[in-house]
């Protein structure tokens, strides 16, 4: 037994912002990668990683979203974000299970970044078995632009500076705040409820726990990760680029396992299409929800499949 099995993990998933800017009646968390909700695919990769308490954090106005995750996780327990004062505010949304959770981690997740790794969670919970109170997903970028910067010495993470704060040195740094953040559960809520609102927004930000970290003493460490892991959607371009890169995933993970697609790049797959070894996939082929396809079964051209399971007798 590895030495996270030991280590009890909550994941709090903040799914209550507005995302005013998919310009849609559709809440932002509920829009689609890969024919499944953004939502989805974070609370899918939690499981996955192991997770053994779920909570998630939605808006006053979006029953649908409570009603999804009641219907894919009926585990986990949802908290509703009354007034929007920031991402730390949020996180306390949910702080009946912060209080009972009193030894491990805890992982604040974001319902709209799909594409984060169960290796990214793994990381940030060994990081915090390994000592630290506090762990930051970061990502180096050549084009750092809007991004806060993680000031790191001797190999501790010091502070988060926003863009618009920071020095010219400062804003030359291209390791950049991912948002993804976890912290030992024996210091998560008191850290949380030291954060204060003296800003322009008068929100509580969640980035603010480094600093109280640091001023309590406490090791506080950022964990580097791939940059679309914590690709953040907000808008019909990031929730494009975000389907891209799912799909290249896909195609990519497809191949590896013995699928033969022959013109990879118009091939599009769901998040829960499932391909045994030797299947051939030809050109212009959309698999939809809920399709399963044989050893060895062949795909024909501009074949669109959903809720169907296919046998290699023949061809679709």
């Amino acid at each position: 037994m590895n030495q996270q099995e030991h280590f009890p993990t909550l994941a709090v998933i903040l799914a209550a912002g507005q995302g005013t800017r998919m310009r849609s009646s559709l809440p932002k968390v509920m829009h689609q990668v890969g024919n499944r909700p953004l939502l989805g695919h974070v609370l899918a990769t939690a499981e996955s990683a192991g997770v053994e308490d779920l909570a998630v954090v939605v808006g006053p106005d979006t029953p649908e979203v409570a009603a999804y995750v009641q219907q894919l996780a009926p585990a986990a327990r949802t908290f509703v974000q009354r007034e929007r004062l920031g991402t730390a505010h949020a996180v306390l949304a949910a702080r009946p299970v912060l209080q009972a959770h009193e030894q491990g981690c805890v992982l604040v997740l974001f319902g709209d970044s799909p594409l984060i790794g169960t290796e990214t969670l793994a990381r940030l919970r060994q990081t915090l078995i390994d000592g630290a109170a506090v762990a930051v997903a970061g990502f180096t970028t050549e084009q750092p632009g809007p991004y806060g910067r993680l000031l790191v010495e001797d190999g501790r993470l010091r502070a988060i500076r926003e863009a618009k704060d920071a020095t010219p040195e400062e804003l030359a740094i291209t390791l950049c705040n991912g948002g993804v953040m976890g912290f030992r559960a024996d210091h998560c809520l008191w850290l949380l409820e030291r954060i204060g609102n003296a800003n322009a927004q008068g929100e509580y930000y969640l980035t603010d726990a480094v600093e109280q970290a640091n001023a309590a003493g406490l090791s506080v460490v950022a964990v580097e990760v791939a940059e679309e892991e914590i690709l953040g959607v907000n808008d019909r371009e990031q929730l494009h680029a975000a389907e891209q890169i799912f799909q290249r995933r896909r195609r990519r993970q497809a191949m590896q396992e013995g699928v033969t697609l022959t013109a990879a790049e118009t091939v599009y797959f769901s998040a829960d299409t499932e391909l045994e070894s030797d299947v051939r996939v030809e050109p212009c082929v959309v698999f939809g929800p809920g399709v399963q396809v044989g050893r060895g079964a062949r795909i024909s051209a501009f074949s669109h499949l959903q809720h169907v399971r296919i046998e290699p007798a023949g061809t679709a």
